[in-house]
């Protein structure tokens, strides 16, 4: 069992130095299906001691994308992950960085965390289970019961509400997040997620691409804690105006391709097969 605790002192390589609130992050998951977790990264190595060491020992590959950092993040990954798998992107954002990680993945689950320590990879179960038990697609909701926020200012809050009831509105979704980081999926059904944008609004273009391919997508309630070191590369307009984009273009674009278009049988053979043999 490892002992962690989050905002802890570290020493002079980055690395944490104590260690003192007990989770069980070695308790094996009751499942066959490998899992994949994708971090995207750009400087921010001090505050990855305070994600990596909590990604639970079962987690098949953890994948740290790098977007060209000036700082010890990729040292300071691989003394904490001896086994990280550390690969760039081509172009700036985290959108392009995520994409990345995820055709690079080889587990049959991933799993979409930030790197700042504001997503808790101690809730990965949650999400993993949650496909386990059927859905497609699990997104995380810091506005259901359960979920919250200590990392968001009034006026974020009130353009995401409004984001949200735009997607209820145009696509018909009961979502009550949007704009939120910790996701994880069936990488058979990656290809309807058709991504292909470069910034921060890559959570959004996946929510409401899973909505149009008629996926099976589940809530999972989750705390979003505030950035421990650094600050945000999100600014609230421009991101917001992106955000506003994505959503308008998906639905203008949504009668070309079909309302809710069911996905392909052959996509989803591999999710199927798996869950027949754990039946």
């Amino acid at each position: 069992m490892r002992n962690l605790k989050l905002n802890q002192p570290t020493n002079t390589n980055g690395i944490a130095s104590s260690v003192t609130s007990k989770i069980d992050f070695d308790r094996p998951m009751p499942t066959n299906h490998t899992v994949s977790v994708i971090v995207p990264a750009k400087n921010e190595a001090a505050n990855l001691p305070y994600v990596l060491p909590r990604i639970p020992t079962w987690v098949h590959e953890v994948i740290l994308v790098d977007g060209n950092s000036t700082d010890n993040t990729v040292e300071v990954a691989r003394k904490l992950l001896p086994n990280i798998r550390v690969i760039g992107h081509e172009r700036k954002g985290k959108g392009n960085a995520l994409i990345a990680g995820f055709n690079a993945a080889t587990g049959d689950i991933i799993v979409m965390i930030d790197a700042d320590g504001s997503t808790d990879p101690a809730e990965i179960p949650a999400y993993v289970g949650a496909l386990l038990a059927g859905a497609h697609y699990a997104k995380g909701t810091r506005f259901m019961q359960g979920g919250g926020t200590a990392d968001m200012e009034i006026h974020r809050m009130f353009g995401n509400w409004c984001f949200v009831t735009m997607v209820k509105t145009l696509f018909g979704s009961s979502f009550t997040d949007l704009c939120y980081g910790y996701n994880a999926f069936w990488r058979a059904i990656l290809p309807q997620l058709r991504l292909d944008c470069d910034g921060f609004e890559v959570e959004t273009l996946m929510n409401v691409r899973a909505l149009e391919a008629g996926l099976r997508i589940a809530e999972v309630p989750s705390f979003e804690y505030e950035r421990i070191h650094g600050t945000s590369n999100l600014h609230a307009f421009r991101d917001g105006l992106r955000v506003l984009r994505t959503i308008v273009t998906e639905w203008a674009n949504q009668p070309l391709r079909g309302k809710n278009a069911a996905v392909p049988a052959s996509n989803l053979a591999g999710f199927a097969q798996h869950r027949a043999a754990e039946a």
